[in-house]
Protein backbone atom coordinates (compact mmCIF):
# COMPACT_ATOMS: atom_id res chain seq x y z
CA UNK A 1 0.00 0.00 0.00
CA UNK A 2 1.55 3.53 -1.09
CA UNK A 3 -0.42 5.22 1.71
CA UNK A 4 1.02 3.74 4.44
CA UNK A 5 -0.89 6.05 6.79
CA UNK A 6 -3.99 5.34 6.12
CA UNK A 7 -3.46 1.90 6.46
CA UNK A 8 -6.09 0.31 8.65
CA UNK A 9 -4.37 -2.82 10.72
CA UNK A 10 -6.83 -2.94 13.82
CA UNK A 11 -9.02 -6.46 12.99
CA UNK A 12 -11.90 -5.08 14.78
CA UNK A 13 -12.11 -1.94 12.66
CA UNK A 14 -11.33 -4.16 9.86
CA UNK A 15 -14.66 -6.01 10.99
CA UNK A 16 -16.65 -2.69 11.95
CA UNK A 17 -15.70 -1.57 8.14
CA UNK A 18 -16.76 -4.30 6.78
CA UNK A 19 -20.54 -4.30 9.02
CA UNK A 20 -21.11 -0.58 7.44
CA UNK A 21 -20.96 -1.95 4.04
CA UNK A 22 -24.19 -2.46 2.14
CA UNK A 23 -22.10 -3.78 -1.28
CA UNK A 24 -19.03 -5.96 -2.19
CA UNK A 25 -17.71 -6.11 -5.46
CA UNK A 26 -16.44 -9.14 -7.04
CA UNK A 27 -13.89 -9.35 -9.71
CA UNK A 28 -13.57 -12.82 -11.63
CA UNK A 29 -11.30 -12.58 -14.94
CA UNK A 30 -13.25 -14.43 -17.78
CA UNK A 31 -10.31 -15.75 -19.73
CA UNK A 32 -12.37 -16.71 -22.33
CA UNK A 33 -13.21 -13.10 -23.24
CA UNK A 34 -10.14 -11.70 -21.93
CA UNK A 35 -11.73 -9.13 -19.44
CA UNK A 36 -12.53 -8.69 -15.92
CA UNK A 37 -15.83 -8.90 -14.97
CA UNK A 38 -17.23 -7.34 -11.66
CA UNK A 39 -20.31 -7.63 -10.37
CA UNK A 40 -22.13 -5.50 -7.12
CA UNK A 41 -23.56 -8.16 -5.00
CA UNK A 42 -25.30 -8.19 -1.10
CA UNK A 43 -23.02 -10.42 1.10
CA UNK A 44 -23.00 -11.52 4.46
CA UNK A 45 -19.80 -12.14 6.41
CA UNK A 46 -18.31 -14.46 9.05
CA UNK A 47 -14.84 -14.26 10.63
CA UNK A 48 -13.80 -16.87 13.22
CA UNK A 49 -10.36 -17.33 14.67
CA UNK A 50 -9.56 -14.53 11.72
CA UNK A 51 -10.73 -16.56 9.03
CA UNK A 52 -12.56 -14.10 7.06
CA UNK A 53 -15.58 -15.37 4.61
CA UNK A 54 -17.96 -13.46 2.55
CA UNK A 55 -21.27 -15.08 1.40
CA UNK A 56 -23.57 -14.38 -1.41
CA UNK A 57 -26.42 -15.89 -3.53
CA UNK A 58 -28.27 -15.72 -6.50
CA UNK A 59 -29.55 -17.80 -9.36
CA UNK A 60 -28.32 -20.99 -10.35
CA UNK A 61 -27.31 -19.84 -13.92
CA UNK A 62 -25.54 -16.82 -15.20
CA UNK A 63 -22.38 -15.45 -16.17
CA UNK A 64 -20.79 -15.05 -12.81
CA UNK A 65 -21.99 -18.55 -12.00
CA UNK A 66 -20.82 -20.04 -15.45
CA UNK A 67 -17.12 -18.22 -14.23
CA UNK A 68 -17.03 -19.41 -10.52
CA UNK A 69 -17.05 -23.20 -12.15
CA UNK A 70 -13.88 -22.30 -14.60
CA UNK A 71 -11.67 -20.42 -11.31
CA UNK A 72 -11.89 -19.71 -8.00
CA UNK A 73 -9.82 -16.94 -7.57
CA UNK A 74 -11.69 -13.74 -7.33
CA UNK A 75 -10.53 -10.35 -6.28
CA UNK A 76 -13.20 -8.15 -4.04
CA UNK A 77 -14.02 -4.40 -2.60
CA UNK A 78 -15.69 -2.28 -0.87
CA UNK A 79 -16.17 1.21 0.52
CA UNK A 80 -18.34 3.50 2.35
CA UNK A 81 -18.42 6.71 4.73
CA UNK A 82 -18.14 8.93 1.61
CA UNK A 83 -17.69 12.98 1.82
CA UNK A 84 -16.37 15.45 0.09
CA UNK A 85 -13.34 17.72 1.31
CA UNK A 86 -14.46 21.20 0.00
CA UNK A 87 -11.27 23.17 -1.23
CA UNK A 88 -10.56 26.46 -2.55
CA UNK A 89 -9.27 25.19 -5.37
CA UNK A 90 -9.68 22.24 -7.64
CA UNK A 91 -6.18 20.32 -6.60
CA UNK A 92 -7.55 21.26 -3.25
CA UNK A 93 -10.09 18.70 -2.97
CA UNK A 94 -10.50 15.48 -1.84
CA UNK A 95 -12.56 13.12 -0.45
CA UNK A 96 -13.25 11.12 3.16
CA UNK A 97 -13.66 6.98 2.85
CA UNK A 98 -13.12 3.67 4.39
CA UNK A 99 -12.48 0.72 2.48
CA UNK A 100 -11.59 -3.05 1.91
CA UNK A 101 -10.29 -4.88 -0.91
CA UNK A 102 -8.65 -8.40 -0.84
CA UNK A 103 -8.28 -11.77 -2.83
CA UNK A 104 -9.66 -14.67 -1.82
CA UNK A 105 -11.00 -18.62 -3.43
CA UNK A 106 -14.57 -19.09 -4.15
CA UNK A 107 -17.02 -22.10 -4.41
CA UNK A 108 -20.49 -22.82 -3.95
CA UNK A 109 -21.86 -23.75 -0.71
CA UNK A 110 -23.87 -27.26 -1.12
CA UNK A 111 -24.46 -28.36 2.40
CA UNK A 112 -28.22 -27.10 2.68
CA UNK A 113 -27.10 -26.56 6.65
CA UNK A 114 -24.09 -24.58 5.52
CA UNK A 115 -26.55 -22.55 2.95
CA UNK A 116 -29.23 -21.53 5.96
CA UNK A 117 -26.67 -20.78 7.65
CA UNK A 118 -24.92 -18.17 4.70
CA UNK A 119 -28.10 -16.78 4.06
CA UNK A 120 -28.67 -15.98 7.82
CA UNK A 121 -25.21 -14.32 7.60
CA UNK A 122 -26.77 -12.54 4.04
CA UNK A 123 -29.80 -11.29 6.39
CA UNK A 124 -28.07 -9.98 9.27
CA UNK A 125 -25.76 -7.80 7.04
CA UNK A 126 -28.84 -6.05 5.38
CA UNK A 127 -31.19 -6.27 8.31
CA UNK A 128 -29.36 -6.47 12.05
CA UNK A 129 -31.38 -9.59 12.44
CA UNK A 130 -30.57 -13.78 12.28
CA UNK A 131 -32.66 -16.98 12.88
CA UNK A 132 -33.97 -16.90 9.89
CA UNK A 133 -36.02 -19.89 8.28
CA UNK A 134 -35.18 -21.13 5.03
CA UNK A 135 -37.66 -23.92 3.64
CA UNK A 136 -35.74 -26.79 1.95
CA UNK A 137 -37.54 -26.10 -1.53
CA UNK A 138 -36.30 -22.38 -1.39
CA UNK A 139 -32.74 -23.89 -0.35
CA UNK A 140 -32.44 -26.04 -3.02
CA UNK A 141 -33.70 -22.84 -5.79
CA UNK A 142 -31.42 -20.97 -4.78
CA UNK A 143 -27.31 -21.04 -5.62
CA UNK A 144 -25.27 -20.00 -2.54
CA UNK A 145 -21.34 -18.96 -2.85
CA UNK A 146 -18.53 -17.61 -0.41
CA UNK A 147 -15.29 -16.25 -0.82
CA UNK A 148 -12.57 -17.39 1.65
CA UNK A 149 -10.61 -14.63 1.96
CA UNK A 150 -6.45 -15.26 1.43
CA UNK A 151 -5.60 -10.76 1.46
CA UNK A 152 -6.95 -8.09 2.74
CA UNK A 153 -6.22 -4.68 3.04
CA UNK A 154 -8.13 -2.07 4.43
CA UNK A 155 -7.89 2.07 3.83
CA UNK A 156 -9.56 5.01 5.51
CA UNK A 157 -8.79 8.88 4.95
CA UNK A 158 -10.87 10.67 7.38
Amino acid sequence: MRRKDREVLDETKIDEFIRNCDCCRVGFYDKENDEVYIVPLNFGYSNVNNKRVFYFHGAKVGRKIDLISKSSKVTFEMDSNHELIVGKMACNYSERFQCVMGTGLISFVKDNEEKAMALNEIMFQSTGKKDWEFPEPMLNGVAVFKIEVTNLSCKEHL
